[in-house]
Protein backbone atom coordinates (compact mmCIF):
# COMPACT_ATOMS: atom_id res chain seq x y z
CA UNK A 1 0.00 0.00 0.00
CA UNK A 2 2.70 2.45 1.02
CA UNK A 3 4.14 4.49 -0.66
CA UNK A 4 1.32 4.68 -3.22
CA UNK A 5 0.62 8.32 -4.06
CA UNK A 6 -2.89 9.72 -3.86
CA UNK A 7 -2.37 13.19 -5.33
CA UNK A 8 0.43 15.74 -5.67
CA UNK A 9 2.90 13.09 -4.55
CA UNK A 10 1.19 12.76 -1.16
CA UNK A 11 0.47 9.47 0.58
CA UNK A 12 -1.96 8.71 3.39
CA UNK A 13 0.90 9.16 5.83
CA UNK A 14 1.67 12.66 4.48
CA UNK A 15 -1.99 13.66 4.62
CA UNK A 16 -2.51 12.57 8.22
CA UNK A 17 0.76 14.17 9.29
CA UNK A 18 -0.27 17.43 7.61
CA UNK A 19 -3.60 17.32 9.47
CA UNK A 20 -1.69 16.82 12.72
CA UNK A 21 0.66 19.73 12.03
CA UNK A 22 -2.22 22.09 11.22
CA UNK A 23 -4.07 20.97 14.37
CA UNK A 24 -0.91 21.60 16.41
CA UNK A 25 -0.53 25.09 14.91
CA UNK A 26 -4.11 26.05 15.77
CA UNK A 27 -3.82 24.60 19.26
CA UNK A 28 -0.52 26.38 19.91
CA UNK A 29 -2.09 29.68 18.90
CA UNK A 30 -5.03 29.21 21.28
CA UNK A 31 -2.80 28.15 24.16
CA UNK A 32 -0.56 31.16 23.61
CA UNK A 33 -3.59 33.43 23.89
CA UNK A 34 -4.66 31.56 27.02
CA UNK A 35 -1.28 32.23 28.65
CA UNK A 36 -1.50 35.92 27.79
CA UNK A 37 1.12 36.20 25.06
CA UNK A 38 1.37 39.58 23.35
CA UNK A 39 0.23 39.77 19.72
CA UNK A 40 3.85 39.86 18.56
CA UNK A 41 4.66 36.74 20.55
CA UNK A 42 1.54 34.98 19.26
CA UNK A 43 2.77 35.64 15.72
CA UNK A 44 6.18 34.33 16.70
CA UNK A 45 4.60 31.04 17.76
CA UNK A 46 3.01 30.55 14.34
CA UNK A 47 5.97 31.78 12.26
CA UNK A 48 8.48 29.90 14.38
CA UNK A 49 6.45 26.70 14.25
CA UNK A 50 6.15 26.99 10.45
CA UNK A 51 9.90 27.25 9.92
CA UNK A 52 10.42 24.58 12.57
CA UNK A 53 8.36 22.11 10.51
CA UNK A 54 9.72 23.09 7.08
CA UNK A 55 13.40 23.04 8.07
CA UNK A 56 12.75 20.11 10.38
CA UNK A 57 12.29 17.86 7.34
CA UNK A 58 15.74 18.88 6.11
CA UNK A 59 17.31 18.17 9.49
CA UNK A 60 15.52 14.81 9.65
CA UNK A 61 17.26 13.68 6.46
CA UNK A 62 20.61 15.14 7.53
CA UNK A 63 20.44 13.58 11.00
CA UNK A 64 19.59 10.17 9.57
CA UNK A 65 22.49 10.38 7.13
CA UNK A 66 24.87 11.36 9.94
CA UNK A 67 23.58 8.46 12.06
CA UNK A 68 24.18 6.10 9.14
CA UNK A 69 27.75 7.40 8.97
CA UNK A 70 28.34 6.71 12.68
CA UNK A 71 26.74 3.29 12.41
CA UNK A 72 28.19 2.02 9.14
CA UNK A 73 30.70 4.56 7.87
CA UNK A 74 28.57 5.64 4.89
CA UNK A 75 27.00 9.12 4.80
CA UNK A 76 23.90 8.13 2.86
CA UNK A 77 20.29 9.27 2.85
CA UNK A 78 17.89 6.53 3.88
CA UNK A 79 14.52 6.14 5.55
CA UNK A 80 13.76 3.94 8.48
CA UNK A 81 15.03 4.39 11.98
CA UNK A 82 13.78 6.59 14.77
CA UNK A 83 16.79 8.80 14.10
CA UNK A 84 14.83 10.32 11.20
CA UNK A 85 11.93 11.47 13.35
CA UNK A 86 14.01 12.66 16.26
CA UNK A 87 16.52 14.35 13.94
CA UNK A 88 13.68 16.42 12.53
CA UNK A 89 12.35 17.10 16.01
CA UNK A 90 15.69 18.27 17.38
CA UNK A 91 16.62 20.27 14.28
CA UNK A 92 13.21 21.90 14.13
CA UNK A 93 13.43 22.74 17.82
CA UNK A 94 16.75 24.47 17.17
CA UNK A 95 15.16 26.59 14.46
CA UNK A 96 12.29 27.53 16.76
CA UNK A 97 14.68 28.52 19.56
CA UNK A 98 16.54 30.79 17.14
CA UNK A 99 13.29 32.50 16.11
CA UNK A 100 12.14 32.77 19.74
CA UNK A 101 15.30 34.23 21.27
CA UNK A 102 16.91 36.08 18.35
CA UNK A 103 14.08 37.22 16.08
CA UNK A 104 11.13 37.69 18.46
CA UNK A 105 12.77 40.30 20.77
CA UNK A 106 13.11 42.63 17.79
CA UNK A 107 9.33 42.78 17.41
CA UNK A 108 8.11 42.62 21.02
CA UNK A 109 7.55 45.84 22.94
CA UNK A 110 8.97 44.13 25.99
CA UNK A 111 12.29 42.77 24.69
CA UNK A 112 12.46 40.37 27.62
CA UNK A 113 9.03 38.84 26.97
CA UNK A 114 10.31 35.82 24.97
CA UNK A 115 12.77 35.00 27.74
CA UNK A 116 10.14 35.45 30.45
CA UNK A 117 7.61 33.25 28.63
CA UNK A 118 10.00 30.47 27.64
CA UNK A 119 8.61 28.05 30.24
CA UNK A 120 5.13 28.68 28.81
CA UNK A 121 6.16 27.93 25.24
CA UNK A 122 7.81 24.72 26.40
CA UNK A 123 4.51 23.71 27.98
CA UNK A 124 2.68 24.52 24.75
CA UNK A 125 5.18 22.52 22.69
CA UNK A 126 4.83 19.56 25.06
CA UNK A 127 1.06 19.53 24.41
CA UNK A 128 1.24 20.00 20.64
CA UNK A 129 4.08 17.63 19.69
CA UNK A 130 2.41 14.36 20.80
CA UNK A 131 -0.87 15.37 19.15
CA UNK A 132 0.81 16.07 15.79
CA UNK A 133 2.84 12.88 16.19
CA UNK A 134 -0.31 10.88 16.91
CA UNK A 135 -1.88 11.92 13.60
CA UNK A 136 1.31 10.81 11.88
CA UNK A 137 1.08 7.42 13.55
CA UNK A 138 -2.53 7.07 12.38
CA UNK A 139 -1.22 7.77 8.88
CA UNK A 140 1.40 5.05 9.36
CA UNK A 141 -1.30 2.60 10.37
CA UNK A 142 -3.51 3.22 7.34
CA UNK A 143 -0.62 3.59 4.90
CA UNK A 144 1.12 0.43 6.13
CA UNK A 145 4.44 2.23 6.53
CA UNK A 146 6.91 2.81 9.35
CA UNK A 147 6.87 -0.71 10.71
CA UNK A 148 3.15 -1.19 10.26
CA UNK A 149 3.57 -4.90 9.57
CA UNK A 150 1.43 -7.65 11.03
CA UNK A 151 2.24 -8.24 14.68
CA UNK A 152 1.95 -11.82 15.90
CA UNK A 153 1.86 -11.38 19.67
CA UNK A 154 -0.10 -10.32 22.72
CA UNK A 155 0.24 -6.66 21.72
CA UNK A 156 -1.81 -7.25 18.56
CA UNK A 157 -5.59 -7.53 18.26
CA UNK A 158 -6.77 -10.57 16.28
CA UNK A 159 -8.56 -9.77 13.02
CA UNK A 160 -10.11 -11.88 10.25
CA UNK A 161 -7.70 -14.32 8.68
CA UNK A 162 -5.51 -14.52 11.77
CA UNK A 163 -3.90 -11.14 11.15
CA UNK A 164 -3.09 -8.68 13.91
CA UNK A 165 -3.44 -4.92 14.30
CA UNK A 166 -0.04 -3.20 13.90
CA UNK A 167 1.59 -1.58 16.89
CA UNK A 168 1.08 1.83 15.24
CA UNK A 169 -2.58 1.76 16.27
CA UNK A 170 -1.63 1.49 19.92
CA UNK A 171 1.10 4.09 19.62
CA UNK A 172 -1.27 6.62 18.08
CA UNK A 173 -3.80 5.96 20.86
CA UNK A 174 -1.08 6.41 23.49
CA UNK A 175 0.05 9.71 21.94
CA UNK A 176 -3.50 11.07 21.78
CA UNK A 177 -4.00 10.14 25.44
CA UNK A 178 -0.66 11.69 26.40
CA UNK A 179 -1.52 14.89 24.52
CA UNK A 180 -4.92 15.00 26.23
CA UNK A 181 -3.35 14.51 29.66
CA UNK A 182 -0.80 17.27 29.05
CA UNK A 183 -3.55 19.56 27.80
CA UNK A 184 -5.51 18.91 31.02
CA UNK A 185 -2.42 19.64 33.12
CA UNK A 186 -1.85 22.83 31.11
CA UNK A 187 -5.18 24.24 32.30
CA UNK A 188 -5.48 22.64 35.73
CA UNK A 189 -1.96 22.87 37.15
CA UNK A 190 -1.01 26.52 37.57
CA UNK A 191 0.95 28.62 40.04
CA UNK A 192 2.87 26.64 42.66
CA UNK A 193 1.00 23.51 41.54
CA UNK A 194 2.35 23.86 38.02
CA UNK A 195 3.98 20.74 36.65
CA UNK A 196 6.57 21.29 33.89
CA UNK A 197 5.05 19.60 30.85
CA UNK A 198 8.09 19.20 28.60
CA UNK A 199 9.96 16.81 30.93
CA UNK A 200 6.66 15.03 31.58
CA UNK A 201 6.36 14.44 27.84
CA UNK A 202 10.02 13.38 27.53
CA UNK A 203 9.74 10.85 30.35
CA UNK A 204 6.35 9.42 29.31
CA UNK A 205 7.14 9.09 25.62
CA UNK A 206 10.73 7.99 26.24
CA UNK A 207 9.59 5.09 28.43
CA UNK A 208 6.82 4.18 26.00
CA UNK A 209 9.10 4.32 22.96
CA UNK A 210 11.77 2.23 24.68
CA UNK A 211 9.43 -0.65 25.52
CA UNK A 212 7.28 -0.46 22.39
CA UNK A 213 10.33 -1.47 20.35
CA UNK A 214 9.99 -4.95 21.82
CA UNK A 215 6.54 -5.15 20.26
CA UNK A 216 7.66 -4.24 16.74
CA UNK A 217 6.92 -6.81 14.07
CA UNK A 218 10.17 -6.26 12.16
CA UNK A 219 13.87 -6.03 12.84
CA UNK A 220 14.95 -2.43 13.43
CA UNK A 221 18.57 -3.07 12.46
CA UNK A 222 21.85 -2.44 14.23
CA UNK A 223 22.73 0.63 16.25
CA UNK A 224 25.89 2.34 17.46
CA UNK A 225 24.99 0.86 20.86
CA UNK A 226 24.81 -2.87 20.14
CA UNK A 227 22.10 -3.76 22.67
CA UNK A 228 19.70 -0.92 21.74
CA UNK A 229 17.71 -0.16 18.61
CA UNK A 230 18.07 3.40 17.21
CA UNK A 231 14.68 4.38 18.64
CA UNK A 232 15.58 2.93 22.03
CA UNK A 233 18.82 4.89 22.04
CA UNK A 234 16.95 8.14 21.44
CA UNK A 235 14.34 7.10 24.02
CA UNK A 236 17.08 6.77 26.64
CA UNK A 237 18.22 10.31 25.80
CA UNK A 238 14.63 11.58 26.16
CA UNK A 239 14.33 9.94 29.57
CA UNK A 240 17.64 11.49 30.67
CA UNK A 241 16.53 14.95 29.49
CA UNK A 242 13.24 14.59 31.37
CA UNK A 243 14.95 13.60 34.61
CA UNK A 244 17.53 16.41 34.43
CA UNK A 245 14.82 18.96 33.60
CA UNK A 246 12.70 17.89 36.60
CA UNK A 247 15.70 18.12 38.94
CA UNK A 248 16.62 21.62 37.72
CA UNK A 249 13.00 22.79 37.79
CA UNK A 250 12.31 21.76 41.37
CA UNK A 251 15.71 22.93 42.52
CA UNK A 252 15.04 26.40 41.05
CA UNK A 253 11.57 26.42 42.66
CA UNK A 254 13.08 25.53 46.04
CA UNK A 255 15.65 28.32 45.76
CA UNK A 256 12.98 30.83 44.76
CA UNK A 257 10.77 29.93 47.70
CA UNK A 258 13.74 30.21 50.08
CA UNK A 259 14.44 33.74 48.82
CA UNK A 260 10.80 34.74 49.18
CA UNK A 261 10.79 33.60 52.80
Amino acid sequence: MYPNELFLGMTLYDIFLLIGVIAAFLLADRLGIKRGFSVALQKTVIVGAFFCVVLGYFFAVLFQAFYNFLDGGAFEITQGTGATFFGGLLGGAGVFLFVWFVVAPRFCKDKEEPKKRFADILDIAAVCVPIAHAFGRVGCFFAGCCHGAETDGWWGVAMNGGKYVPVQLFESAFLFLLGGLLLWLFFKRTGDKRLPLMPTYCLAYGVWRFFIEYARADERGATIVSFLSPSQLVAVLLIAVGIVYFVLFYRARKIRKAREE
